[in-house]
């Protein structure tokens, strides 16, 4: 088993992402890249702890490669916006991948890099590339939200 995680906007929509993805164990929710031990929901929320709303991803590395899982969170949101995703604003919303080894460093910076090259994005791509922090499991009702609530979108239309 391997661990990966991404911040992408609101963890919701990037857990929904990777958990029915073949391979991966489970997904937890949780707030990491921060400076407050233990922060709530609420506490995230403000945008003062610097933490990122992010996903946990557990794996089996011999059915899906971490470079598979990169290339999800490259596909399932906006990596040219900063502090943004949507609707949602504030460095809690960053685009992020937090590395747990050099080999997924260098996975992460090159798929960045060959993702630059290719032009698919007519703005620069802002996604912070770190070392994993401490990772803080958010809430149990945010665990799973969308199987819970039967929906399939972090926003509903107006």
């Amino acid at each position: 088993m391997a661990k990966a995680t991404f911040a992408a906007g609101c963890f919701w929509g990037v857990e929904d992402a990777f958990m029915n993805v073949k391979g991966v164990n489970s997904t937890t929710v949780g707030y990491t890249g921060g400076t407050k031990q233990n922060p709530s929901y609420e506490d995230v929320c403000t945008g003062r702890t610097g933490h990122a709303e992010a996903v946990e991803v557990d794996y089996d590395p011999a059915q899906v490669s971490y470079e598979q899982l990169v290339g999800i969170f490259w596909e399932s949101h906006d990596p040219t916006t900063l502090n943004r995703q949507g609707p949602d604003v504030g460095t809690q919303y960053r685009s992020a991948i937090f590395y747990h080894d050099a080999a997924q460093e260098a996975s992460a910076r090159a798929s960045k890099s060959l993702l630059e090259k290719s032009g698919v994005f007519k703005r620069p791509i802002v996604t912070e590339i770190a070392p994993a922090p401490e990772f803080f499991r958010a809430e149990e009702y945010h665990q799973q939200y969308f199987q819970k609530k039967g929906v399939k979108a972090c926003h509903m239309p107006q």
